[in-house]
């Protein structure tokens, strides 16, 4: 396996950045620091050259535990020397240094009122300077040579890039290289199954397309293609993924919530402004109110449950259809029963991806429909399964449906590898017009062994290495795949995405591992990606272009690529959002681990917790049977935390609120008014979004977050900004108002 150095250099690449600019300073340093200082700097810069010598070292080729080893203590060294220039930053802020070079005394009078944190980060820069030492010393003692004996002409993969990428190239990216992927050399089939999805039944009942295929065979490409094409001829339409470990709560209010925004978009009578009968009350100031709410609190939460375990009918909100908000606090039951109400009069599509079991089918779906709609609705599953597929379409009669609609009253739809010219033909639909054909593209799809995701993600290597010498690509094939392969395995598509992630320059490399971060089948934003590279600096200002400009370069090179899937574009023919597919994210998820990127903690995916330090936190949430518990982590050097879902608990009390730059609490309803107020004490926070939360107010300490450049407070209950936001002078984006109150935010 490929030794995972992308995100490590990175790092490192902005840690010496940081070292730089504290070398500069003259008042800040006590006196001896500097030396250790330089002394770090100039061993980890040697470091982060041999880091990149290790991206292209062949496997095979001196990729041992020793080696492993020796850059995890590389990386964590690294990381600790970031985290106490950043806490030195903090501590001792340079505009008050700017102002001290005034006068001798009041230089003087800095140095006194500083001696103490100054003296206390030398000591720390000390003992960074011991361990840099000693790593230096253990790589000769046992034997971590360098690699400049192996041969890269005989490469699986490509080398990865030594020199910046010109990201300029891919500034103006054309719209049809980030358009969303429709089924290549399918025409007939899909053309019957729109042609089954829309015509109607003899009884005009509810009728199920299941499509079962092995992973990235092209299942949800085929159902999203469908599902846009024919969703406009239905009443409403909804879409979500399910995977292997899912929370039935979420799942089935993503569809609710998908449901209630089209009726209230459709002229709906019900009404989606904030009532304020229903608004929990939020905890007082004074002490006598805290002790009453602590009172209280178990008896709340005993009523809390018992609401969501009894049906709607029994509190009175039969009649009337449930609020937006009164939705986020329903328990499955009510979910249920709220959505059996909603669809029974109406024509219904429903996309249901990655279905993992039959229980799942019979459990969480079955139970939501009306057992009596005679509106022609229909539900589009996909699923690796063949049983499972017959689970959600029992009244298929064979699994040639296809060719002739009219059989059975479901329809179960088998995607198979690709045969024939199908390979050859996708991948030349995958790679830009321009770029010339030649006998390279069949070699090249040909061992991608007929399976979609395979064949875009090479053709995607190849658009991005235009002036690669066929010969190369010859030898890159025959070291892939030295034998012919007719169908690919898990192994093989590792391979494959092994090749095509070590040709990513490390900028994208970070960036594309930073998408691990999200849950599986989770729709991104792509300027809500776009503003969190920013705040994490991994988007900087480079040849002439800003932060934005280079994280959309970026963007549209992971797109050129085929690493990720746009599923949605603005009017403005931008992509809007898009998905990682999921064999891709299970891949970078895998490399996050191994360099300690990013922790997650519940959702679809079973992490063992890392006994290292957690520096980037995803809390999920997951069904009862995965917990989401957070013991055992070492959660002080938390820079990043991401919340998705209705967790019950974020450990607020275990972070080092000094070091945190980037916090994500959308959708969280646990966030009350008092964590905001703990919020403000972060100070070195650049990126806070609690959107889609229950927060009315926000403080006036928030001018505290000097370094705050991303506010987001859309779809809460925020309806004034307090004058102290003026405060924020690096303040770059404030995103406000609600369109489910309609009201939008007003500036101080």
């Amino acid at each position: 396996m490929e030794l995972a150095v992308g995100a490590s250099e990175a790092t490192m690449r902005s840690l010496l950045g940081k070292l730089g600019n504290l070398l500069a300073q003259e008042y800040s340093l006590v006196s001896g620091v500097r030396g250790d200082i330089q002394y770090i700097n100039d061993e980890l810069a040697s470091m982060q050259a041999f880091l990149r010598d290790l991206s292209v070292v062949t496997e095979g080729h001196n990729h041992d535990n020793r080696r492993k080893d020796w850059m995890k203590q590389i990386r964590d060294v690294a990381y600790d020397v970031e985290d106490c220039i950043d806490d030195f930053a903090h501590r001792l802020p340079q505009d008050s240094i700017s102002d001290a070079k005034c006068s001798f005394i009041l230089t003087k009078m800095y140095e006194l009122l500083t001696w103490w944190p100054r003296r206390d980060i030398a000591s720390r820069i000390a003992e960074l300077k011991v361990r840099a030492q000693q790593i230096a010393d253990r790589r000769n003692r046992y034997g971590v040579n360098n690699p400049e004996h192996c041969d890269s002409s005989n490469s699986p993969r490509p080398r990865a890039h030594a020199a910046a990428q010109d990201i300029a190239e891919y500034q103006d990216t054309k719209p049809q290289i980030v358009s969303i992927k429709e089924p290549v050399g399918m025409k007939t089939v899909m053309e019957n199954l729109e042609k089954w999805l829309t015509e109607p039944q003899p009884d005009k009942g509810r009728a199920v397309l299941s499509i079962v295929g092995f992973g990235g065979v092209g299942k949800t490409t085929i159902a999203m293609a469908l599902y846009r094409k024919v969703s406009g001829k239905f009443d409403c339409q909804a879409s979500v993924a399910v995977s292997q470990n899912y929370d039935e709560d979420e799942v089935l209010r993503s569809i609710l919530n998908q449901v209630s925004k089209q009726e209230e978009a459709g002229g709906s009578t019900e009404s989606s402004s904030r009532d304020e009968n229903t608004r929990e009350p939020q905890g007082s100031s004074s002490t006598s109110s805290r002790e009453e709410n602590t009172a209280e609190s178990g008896t709340k939460r005993m009523l809390n449950k018992l609401k969501k375990a009894l049906p709607l009918s029994l509190l009175g909100g039969n009649d009337d259809k449930t609020s937006v908000r009164q939705q986020e606090t329903m328990g499955s039951l009510q979910l249920r029963e709220e959505l059996k109400r909603r669809l029974a009069e109406k024509r219904y599509i429903l996309l249901i991806d990655d279905i993992w079991s039959a229980k799942t089918w019979n459990s969480i779906i079955i139970p939501f429909l009306p057992s009596e709609n005679d509106k022609d609705s229909r539900i589009i599953v996909t699923t690796r399964f063949h049983a499972v597929g017959s689970t959600c379409s029992p009244r298929h009669k064979n699994d040639e449906a296809t060719s002739s609609p009219g059989h059975g009253k479901d329809l179960l739809h088998k995607v198979d590898f690709l045969t024939g010219d199908k390979p050859l033909d996708l991948f030349n639909a995958s790679i830009p017009d321009p770029m010339k054909r030649t006998d390279r593209d069949k070699k090249l799809s040909k061992i991608c062994g007929g399976l979609p995701l395979a064949i875009v993600t090479m053709a995607g290597l190849v658009a991005c290495n235009p002036n690669k010498a066929n010969s190369d690509w010859s030898k890159l094939c025959e070291s892939l795949f030295p034998y012919p392969v007719t169908t690919l395995n898990l192994d093989g598509v590792t391979r494959i995405l092994d090749c095509c992630y070590n040709d990513l320059p490390a900028d994208l490399k970070t960036c594309l591992l930073y998408l691990s971060i999200f849950p599986k089948g989770w729709k991104i934003s792509r300027k809500r990606l776009a503003r969190r590279w920013i705040a994490e600096g991994f988007a900087t200002e480079k040849q002439g272009l800003t932060e934005e400009e280079v994280a959309e370069a970026y963007f549209n090179q992971l797109a050129r690529r085929n690493l990720i899937r746009p599923v949605e574009h603005g009017s403005n023919g931008k992509v809007k959002a898009f998905q990682v597919h999921d064999m891709v994210l299970e891949y970078i998820m895998s490399k996050s681990i191994e360099e300690n990127f990013i922790t997650v903690v519940g959702g679809h995916w079973q992490m063992t917790a890392p006994s290292n330090k957690v520096r980037r936190l995803s809390l999920q949430s997951s069904g009862s049977k995965h917990g989401n518990s957070t013991k055992g982590l070492n959660l002080a050097q938390v820079r990043s935390l991401t919340v998705f879902g209705n967790l019950n608990h974020v450990p607020f009390h275990s972070f080092n609120y000094g070091i945190i730059q980037v916090l994500d609490l959308e959708g969280w309803k646990g966030l009350k008014e008092r964590h905001v107020t703990e919020i403000c004490q972060m100070l070195v926070l650049k990126y806070l979004s609690i959107r889609r939360t229950e927060i009315a107010k926000i403080p006036s300490k928030i001018e505290k977050l000097e370094y705050l450049e991303t506010l987001d407070i859309r779809e809460t209950y925020v309806e004034e900004l307090p004058k102290s936001v003026g405060q924020l002078k690096r303040i770059s984006s404030i995103l406000g108002g609600n369109k489910n109150t309609r009201k939008g935010l007003r500036l101080p």
